[in-house]
């Protein structure tokens, strides 16, 4: 089980939403924790941490999710092996929340927002939302890009044009993919670098949102 923080409101009920994020490289559990005052009153948040140290791959003091092979391509072992620990949080952690949690929105930043993409395509239909913090869409044999892939699954994407970590042309490229399968995207381009901004963080609330009130119609 990856170790993790949690956030449960104070008046939480069954079948509130949750978000389970994922920091990008070289960091730790905690640091998406501070997105949680932006998202909606009622939402479970927690943060797991990425299994591997990030110092051996040159990554930082923190902790990464897998080693990067090349440009827009997982070393694809280390990616499998941090795919198999999410796999079996996201099925141990229900048991783990004091309420019976409701949509599950799986997200992350960069690192965090790869992994989220590939579980997504490894698990079609598995988690309703997906969010993309400039991340790439990673090239993987265990995540093919199909219309079956992307079946059941909507997804946020957000990315700097001036990203120096990933560069929006590689955001295109995996937009662009995603659209040919048929996916239900919403990309949004902000003026940033390698970041989070405002901006970007009330397009994705408001993306949700919009989400979950589609979910909850008759």
């Amino acid at each position: 089980m990856l170790r993790y923080d949690q956030y449960v409101p104070s008046d939480a009920r069954d079948g509130a939403p949750l978000f389970v994020l994922l920091h990008g490289r070289g960091s730790y559990k905690g640091d998406l924790m501070g997105l949680q005052p932006y998202l909606p009153a009622s939402a479970l948040v927690v943060t797991p941490e990425a299994p591997f140290p990030a110092a051996p791959w040159g990554y930082g003091p923190g902790w990464a999710w897998y080693r990067l092979q090349e440009r827009g391509i997982p070393e694809p072992e280390s990616f499998r092996e941090s795919q198999r620990a999410l796999a079996e949080f996201l099925a141990e952690l229900p048991a783990r929340l004091p309420v019976r949690p409701g949509p599950v929105i799986l997200g992350g930043f960069s690192q965090g927002g790869v992994m989220s993409l590939g579980y997504a395509l490894m698990h079609p239909g598995a988690v309703p939302m997906v969010i993309n913090f400039s991340g790439f869409l990673p090239v993987h044999p265990d995540a093919a890009v199909t219309p079956v892939s992307v079946r059941g699954t909507r997804i946020f994407w957000g990315h700097g044009e001036r990203d120096p970590a990933i560069p929006y042309e590689l955001a295109l490229e995996g937009q662009k993919r995603l659209r040919a399968a048929g996916a239900d995207l919403t990309a949004c381009t902000y003026p940033m670098g390698h970041a989070i901004s405002p901006e970007e963080l009330a397009d994705m609330v408001t993306w949700v949102e919009q989400g979950l009130s589609r979910a909850m119609a008759p």
